[in-house]
């Protein structure tokens, strides 16, 4: 898991330097971006209840490439013994499985990871569903079309840092330009007619999913707003030096970078000024999220749930949020010899389990469970075979999704053979992808707002894929 980071204080010095060397790094359209990464929290004092029209999307990255093989697992005998088979030490214990009924079969029985009964009894309700060995392709693939080469692979498979980077683009093709969700935000963004802030709000840093055009990341932090250092007002040390400071940014520049710094510097610290006047104090959700660790997944998932609860306030009736949990790249020590069901993959996936639980009934208890849908996604998944005590960097995934408009308790898509060597294989158990994320992506974005025309400009490759909608929403 994650370490907790605090984002309390930030001096002049780091935060200038910081907004100089992203410019720098990636340019002035990047430097716009990053530029507006300034912390926040919610005040339940002035949040008014969800508005009923309003719909947010949060995309949870599990970054470094989740062993979705041991998320479902199957149970029925046959299946299971191949199972047990091919995953050998890391395969988890048949009983210690959490069975699970989905609405529709291919003939084979499933269960969940044993450390996740939340998710079980989501699962169970209607309220979380599973979509099957989804990935990034560039077109629709076959095992005869991967090993003779006849269609283009995705750029740089089984890479972590492409890999992540085609996941947020849904562009397995092209040089990266911009994330789907950022896509998203610069087409939907019109629904925001009143908007205070941006409607792309990151919990975990920069990302490439939410890089847009128009509308930009801005990142929100757990543990408060942040604010410079020494900063104050009237005639004392901290008050003169700040009216200096803002004395340099008020100054007209004949240099166009000086001047579109300027402005963007004093727009980053003035909209953290006003979050803070609108969103501070206690959070309302607290006792629901004390019942669970407190983690850093748990963290974002509880400031996600308090901006929610504040749409109104910051004239947001669509939020694109993006939080990450690390730690999945479990080359070894995936498991804990003699008892796999524990260990450093059990650990994250018990954070998972329990801090979505906790997100769940945090939007319940405001009324917002219908609003928000929440959506996995990482680099790729796991080898089926083993280095020992974990797994090696794989292609298809199993992923979750999870809200009142889900269409929940089944699993989506195709899961594969699960024969090392066999149909769906491309060696070593890297499953070919029988979803694309376009496919994925679509269906969310469709629940999102947007319409079958203009799908194509947030998943421009979405024509090449048989099923736009893959109906896990409802």
């Amino acid at each position: 898991m994650n370490p907790k980071t605090s984002v309390s204080d930030l001096s002049r010095r780091k935060f200038l330097g910081a907004c100089c060397a992203s410019v720098g790094a990636t340019g002035m359209l990047s430097a716009m971006a990053q530029l507006r990464l300034i912390g926040a929290v919610a005040n339940p004092a002035t949040a008014a209840a969800p508005q009923t029209d309003a719909k947010a999307l949060v995309c949870l990255f599990l970054a470094g490439g989740n062993d979705a093989n041991n998320l479902i697992v199957p149970t029925d005998a046959a299946t299971y013994a191949a199972y047990a088979a091919g995953r050998g030490a890391i395969a988890l214990p048949q009983a210690s499985l959490l069975p699970i009924t989905p609405k529709t079969s291919d003939g084979r029985t499933w269960g969940l990871h044993p450390v996740m009964p939340e998710l079980k009894a989501l699962f169970d309700q209607g309220k979380f569903a599973v979509l099957a060995n989804v990935g990034s392709l560039a077109y629709p693939m076959t095992q005869a079309q991967y090993n003779s080469g006849s269609v283009p692979r995705p750029s740089q498979l089984f890479s972590h840092n492409d890999q992540q980077v085609e996941w947020q683009s849904s562009i397995a093709d092209k040089p990266f330009a911009t994330g789907w969700g950022g896509r998203l935000a610069d087409l939907t963004n019109a629904f925001n007619s009143n908007n205070r802030i941006s409607m792309s709000l990151s919990l975990n840093g920069q990302n490439s999913f939410q890089v847009g055009k128009n509308v930009a990341q801005y990142s929100v932090g757990t543990a408060g707003a942040i604010a410079l250092t020494g900063s104050g007002t009237g005639t004392s040390v901290n008050g003169i030096r700040t009216t200096a400071m803002n004395d340099i940014l008020a100054a007209q520049n004949a240099n166009l970078f000086e001047t579109a710094y300027s402005g963007l510097t004093n727009g980053a610290i003035n909209n953290s000024a006003l979050l803070s006047s609108i969103v501070t104090g206690a959070s309302p959700f607290t006792a629901i999220f004390n019942a669970v660790p407190n983690t850093s997944l748990a963290q974002q998932l509880h400031m996600i749930a308090r901006l929610v609860n504040a749409q109104s306030q910051l004239g947001l009736k669509r939020q694109v949020f993006f939080a990450r949990v690390g730690g999945f790249d479990l080359h070894d020590n995936q498991v804990t010899a003699g008892n796999t069901a524990s260990g450093a993959h059990a650990n994250l996936f018990r954070d998972i389990s329990q801090s979505l639980n906790a997100f769940n009934n945090a939007l319940t208890s405001v009324g917002a469970q219908n609003q928000v849908t929440t959506f996995t996604a990482s680099d790729f998944g796991r080898t089926y075979n083993t280095n020992g005590d974990g797994s090696d960097h794989g292609w298809g995934s199993h992923h979750v999704i999870m809200g009142g408009a889900v269409n929940g308790g089944d699993i989506y898509g195709k899961m594969p053979n699960f024969a090392v060597n066999g149909p769906d294989d491309t060696g070593r158990g890297r499953w070919i992808p029988t979803t694309s994320v376009d496919e994925y992506s679509a269906t969310l974005a469709k629940w999102f707002g947007v319409s079958a025309t203009d799908l194509p400009v947030v998943l421009p490759n979405i024509g090449r894929f048989a099923k736009p909608d893959l109906g896990f929403m409802l």
